[in-house]
């Protein structure tokens, strides 16, 4: 497995020369973050970041995410224009040299939390989702926003693309994934590239919003109706996981050689199962048993990139919330220390 981390560019008060002290650190996950959902990706803007990665050691292993426009994920008869788009988005990137695509296609908000620095026992904070808190939250009021969102939409566009999902559920959702991949995954093929669709976070409906990759049952749908190798996920054990009703060594067997990317975060659920917090990457620290997770994925041989997912803020560090560095680097060398273990044990064999 290839250790990689998150790096949201020049704005990020973690530096790649940060990044690059972190022990058998061989991979940054970064994207362009100025271009819209829709816009093609240029070339030279690509090369720009992969160069300014590469001066410092690391190569540019996993974009996330090139973001997929709202028309297509709704079906409307503009996802043409858009889809055509993000095929020559991904013809650049391999002409660049990167092979794997993370994206996601949840309506409107990309992931979601209630608090972005919920005390922890330890005296650290973490992000953290509160089922009664979101419930009295209004999407449209402002209250709630988060690295990542697209917060370029005014309230009554907000509003209109809200109502519109009214009108779309979970089948609909998935109907308008699998054209969009059957439109773009050709390509891939064509590119050597991987998509990698990171599941929806958290993986249940919010605002009312339908949600269509959550689960085994869809995983295996997806993977089935549209049948390539090009076409996989991001296995992330922190969205998976937040719901106690997922298996994630089932999820694992079920998507074994099409898991391109893997998110490695820990959470705490709480109260039904639908509320959960952010923890330490530890086996001890939350309800992910990090230890078995990795075991089989080593198991169905997985060898891509692994990145320590959200972290916690420790030792009085501020920024951007889940992306500190401290303890994603804490978490980078958990998991180097146990992947290193199974691949010592398997040596010896």
């Amino acid at each position: 497995m290839e250790m990689s981390f998150r790096w949201y560019g020049d704005d990020d008060p973690v530096t790649l020369e940060n990044i690059r002290q972190i022990p058998d650190m061989k991979g940054i996950v970064s994207a362009i973050y100025d271009i819209p959902a829709g816009g093609v990706w240029p070339y030279d803007r690509i090369m720009q970041l992969k160069e300014k990665v590469e001066q410092h050691g690391m190569r540019l292993n996993v974009i996330e995410s090139v973001p997929v426009h709202e028309d297509i994920k709704m079906g409307k008869p503009a996802r043409e224009t858009w889809i055509e788009n993000y095929k020559q988005t991904i013809r650049n990137l391999s002409k660049a040299g990167i092979k794997t695509i993370c994206y996601n296609f949840m309506p409107v908000f990309d992931w979601t939390r209630s608090e972005m620095a919920a005390a922890l026992p330890d005296g650290s904070n973490s992000l953290k989702y509160d089922e009664d808190t979101l419930k009295d939250i209004d999407p449209l009021s402002g209250q709630l926003t988060l690295p990542g969102w697209d917060l370029s939409y005014q309230t009554d566009e907000l509003q209109a693309i809200m109502d519109g999902y009214k009108e779309i559920d979970e089948d609909q959702l998935m109907d308008n994934l699998v054209y969009f991949l059957e439109r773009i995954i050709p390509v891939a093929e064509e590119e050597d590239v991987l998509m990698a669709i990171h599941p929806d976070d958290p993986p249940w409906r919010i605002f009312d919003l339908p949600r269509v990759i959550n689960g085994n049952t869809r995983i295996k749908e997806m993977l089935t109706r549209v049948d390539s190798p090009s076409n996989g996920i991001t296995f992330c054990t922190g969205s998976y996981g937040a719901d106690p009703e997922n298996d994630l060594l089932e999820i694992i067997e079920t998507a074994e050689g099409r898991i391109h990317f893997v998110h490695a975060r820990n959470v705490k659920r709480m109260k039904s199962g639908y509320s959960f917090q952010e923890t330490a990457h530890s086996i001890h620290a939350g309800s992910i048993d990090m230890v078995a997770v990795l075991e089989k994925l080593h198991e169905v041989g997985f060898d891509g990139p692994i990145r320590p997912d959200h972290g916690r803020m420790i030792w009085g560090e501020t920024g951007r919330p889940g992306y500190g560095l401290y303890d994603r680097a804490l978490g980078a060398t958990y998991l180097n220390g146990i992947i290193h273990t199974l691949q010592k044990k398997e040596n010896a064999q």
